[in-house]
């Protein structure tokens, strides 16, 4: 086997692959270099710095797996890859324990005021009366996002006393109680809680989810950390919150805009930056590197991977008849995890028609949990380990086969119960390639999933769809298209609209008389 290293590795990882192959280890390679060097070469791994493009996949003569030292696959053309049918794989778990820790020690950097006091003696002032601290025991610590690092952070929290509320839509009050925390709401969290740590991944719903009108509902006095992604929190209203005391103090390893050297937060006593550092261990890099290193020989020795990014290990025929397909149940898992709106418990798949008969269903499967996941899980989602996430989560998740697809070629029918609710949306692929959402909530429709959506269920009576336009109207919500479903008394409206609709706009639809139900979605 023919192994070429393009980025900075840990030693124990090189030695791991040389008892497998014949390495070449190169660095700072030009994308013609890459080209060059990747033509007969059976695998790749790579760091953050070599960038993985479509025409270097496409130049790789017999290239089997790709494999990235870290959690991340930006740099990497999945897509391209999938379509080779090679494999993708990662290490989400190295950096678990780096990060929990980095993000304690902030915590108690700004609880103790250790930063300032350290620059303050160095200037030659004993300020002992001035910094006076708090401690975490018995403090109340909000966890936004409980996934992998989260989890290691509530436990850690929890070893030194403090009380640990949590948010996370997709996480049940079961596997809450396993954690040892209380599972509560968004709202909840950031009014109770005397510190708060985000672990979130920075997607449309997470952009600036702590903002001015979050920051103004906080304890006075209250901490906040991220060390998960920049843009998760508005910048601007955090200065803010220093500058006029509601905050005690935040501490940032992520910024939007990195390097951070313009940002006013650097000049706030108040704030404590670090130059994201979450995975910067030399525990962390060891492990992203050997984790990498051993899930390539995996895939070299045919044996099945753990951290699969791209593909599940099926034959590649079958992959490729289910290729469409996989796209769809993504679509379709986002979409219904946004309808949905609560935490999800259970999930039923039933395929329809052709697909009832076709091999790979698993596949498939995988796709709708890794499209409902994805959203608000930081990497590490995949296809191989979709299902054990959804179980881990408290997520039960059922399989059916129905000869029979309604009007239709091959359909998907997928219903979701999220606390004590259902919602159920039907997909198919027109002419096996358009995707399309032909059913949501029993109304029949006909969407195709790409864009804004708001939804609007109604009495079937003059003037509702009139009353509701004109309220998107006054906010200057323009619709694109609209499609109109009926059944049994009722309308359900589904509009694709140029921009997200703020709650204030969608309490006020909610009060119109006649309205049952409002939801939105980004697909």
């Amino acid at each position: 086997m023919r192994i070429l290293v393009s980025d900075q590795l840990h030693p124990a990882a090189i030695e791991l692959l040389e008892e497998t192959g014949e390495v070449e280890f190169r660095t700072g390679m030009s994308n013609e270099e890459l080209i060059e060097a990747i033509r007969d070469k059976d695998a790749l791994l790579v760091r953050s710095a070599t960038k993985v493009t479509r025409e270097v996949i496409e130049a790789a003569e017999n290239l089997k797996v790709i494999g990235r030292a870290g959690i991340g696959v930006d740099n990497i053309d999945l897509e391209a890859a999938t379509e080779r049918g090679i494999v993708v794989v990662n290490a989400p778990g190295a950096s678990t324990t780096t990060v929990s820790e980095l993000t304690l020690g902030l915590m108690l950097a700004l609880a103790r005021n250790i930063t300032r006091a350290d620059s303050s003696l160095r200037k030659g002032r004993w300020e002992k009366k001035n910094l006076l601290g708090v401690e975490l025991r018995g403090k109340t610590l909000g966890v936004i996002g409980t996934g992998r690092i989260g989890s290691a952070v509530i436990e850690k929290a929890k070893a030194m006393g403090m009380r640990v509320i949590g948010y996370d839509p997709y996480v049940s009050e079961k596997a809450a109680r396993n954690l040892g925390f209380e599972l509560t709401g968004l709202e909840e969290v950031i009014r109770n809680s005397d510190f708060i740590s985000l672990h979130v991944p920075l997607t449309d719903q997470t952009y600036h989810m702590i903002g001015r009108e979050e920051i103004a509902m906080m304890k006075d006095g209250a901490f906040i950390v991220n060390c998960s992604r920049g843009g998760t929190i508005d910048e601007e209203a955090l200065l803010e919150g220093l500058e006029s005391g509601k905050l005690g103090g935040a501490a940032l390893d992520v910024f939007e805009k990195e390097p951070p050297f313009d940002n006013p937060l650097l000049k706030n006593e108040r704030f404590i930056g670090t130059p994201h550092l979450g995975a910067s261990t030399e525990e962390a890099q060891r492990s992203a590197s050997t984790i990498a290193a051993e899930e390539v020989i995996k895939v070299l020795n045919n044996q099945p991977a753990t951290n699969v990014v791209n593909m599940p290990r099926v034959l590649p025929e079958v992959l490729e008849g289910l290729k469409g397909y996989i796209q769809l149940g993504e679509l379709l898992g986002r979409l219904t995890g946004q309808l949905s709106q609560e935490r999800l418990s259970a999930v039923s798949i039933t395929y329809c028609g052709g697909l009832a008969q076709a091999e790979g269903l698993e596949v498939l499967t995988s796709s709708v949990l890794k499209g409902y996941l994805s959203p608000i899980l930081t990497g590490g989602v995949n296809l191989m380990n979709a299902g054990v996430i959804a179980k881990n989560r408290g997520i039960s998740v059922t399989e059916g086969r129905r000869d029979e697809a309604e009007k239709y070629q091959d359909l998907i029918i997928l219903n979701a119960m999220a606390d004590g609710e259902e919602v159920e949306v039907k997909a198919t692929l027109l002419g096996g390639e358009e995707p399309r959402i032909v059913g949501i909530i029993g109304y029949e429709v006909d969407i195709t999933p790409e864009g804004k959506f708001f939804i609007v269920e109604h009495d079937d009576r003059p003037g509702m769809i009139g009353q509701i336009t004109t309220e998107l109207g006054k906010h200057d919500i323009n619709i694109d298209a609209m499609h109109v479903g009926r059944r049994e008394g009722s309308q359900l409206m589904v509009t694709s609209v140029d921009k997200e609709l703020k709650e204030d706009i969608l309490e006020k639809i909610r009060n119109i008389k006649g309205v049952k139900k409002v939801m939105t979605a980004v697909v």
